[in-house]
């Protein structure tokens, strides 16, 4: 409980957890596809506030969600380097061989770091107030008109569980080898880029091998007791659309309608 994983649910109780699982997918998606409308500081800061009392709602501290998004940092590091080094356009501040720091390219890498924190934190939201079968419910809930097209809708949902479920699993087991890698002497940390990517190699290993082991023994299990992937599926949990789910998606309706006023400069007008 002192951290919390991209893919883990935190048991506590909140309004964010009582929500309808069908709410939440949809507030998570909508709220990511308004991410990309954001054209300006203002509209920026509008949805990094309604991100914010999200997280509030949620009752999980903002400290463990920074410490659930530190291990993707590097690679959000990573994209935003390559985005300063290689992208072109605007006044040049600093150029050498094939890579240049440009204004457009500072603007441009600014513009993907606040994406890829506030889509990696909205996801984290989602998955840290429900539970991954509930998650499969809603999914398996949109999902079923695409039966009608003959979409195997059962098996995709249950894929996605699976693969929510075991993220947490996986990434503690790669803890657990690079401990075991460190006692025996391994230092990840000396070298050069190359070298450090070569060192994770006898962590990757057995974490291939341990994951294909247990995909096996999960499949196992499942034919031991008897699973169908064809046969009508059932659920025990039903899901129910509560008032609060309504008012949730009047106060998404009332973030769109205030972003695109803020983008559209309809406030600016006014104060003119």
């Amino acid at each position: 409980m002192n951290k919390v994983v991209f893919g883990s649910y935190v048991p506590v109780d909140s309004v964010l957890h009582r929500l309808d699982p069908r709410m939440k997918l949809l507030m998570c998606v909508w709220y990511v596809i308004l991410v990309f409308f954001a054209n300006s500081l203002w509209t920026s800061l509008w949805l990094l506030l309604g991100l914010g009392f999200a997280m509030v709602l949620s009752r999980v501290s903002f400290r463990q969600y920074w410490q659930g998004i530190r291990p993707l940092a590097w690679v959000i590091v990573i994209t935003v380097v390559f985005q300063i080094l290689f992208s072109s356009g605007g006044r040049v501040y600093w150029h050498w061989w094939i890579m240049s720091i440009t204004h457009d390219g500072l603007v441009n890498s600014l513009i993907i770091f606040y994406r890829f924190m506030v889509i990696i934190t909205a996801s984290t939201v989602l998955t840290a107030t429900t539970p991954t079968l509930r998650i499969a419910d809603g999914l398996d809930w949109y999902m079923q008109p695409l039966k009608a097209i003959h979409v195997p809708v059962n098996q995709l949902t249950l894929m996605l569980s699976i693969a929510l479920r075991f993220i947490p699993t996986i990434m503690d087991e790669a803890g657990k080898i690079t401990n075991a890698q460190r006692s025996r002497g391994m230092n990840f940390h000396q070298g050069n880029l190359f070298q450090r990517v070569k060192h994770l190699v006898p962590v990757l290993i057995p974490l291939f091998v341990n994951s294909f082991k247990r995909a096996e023994d999960l499949a196992t299990a499942m034919e031991a007791r008897g699973y169908d992937p064809d046969s009508p599926r059932t659920h025990y949990r039903q899901l129910h659309w509560h008032g609060a789910d309504n008012i949730t998606l009047g106060l998404m309706v009332v973030l769109t309608v205030i972003l695109f006023l803020i983008r559209g400069g309809v406030f600016a007008l006014v104060s003119l």
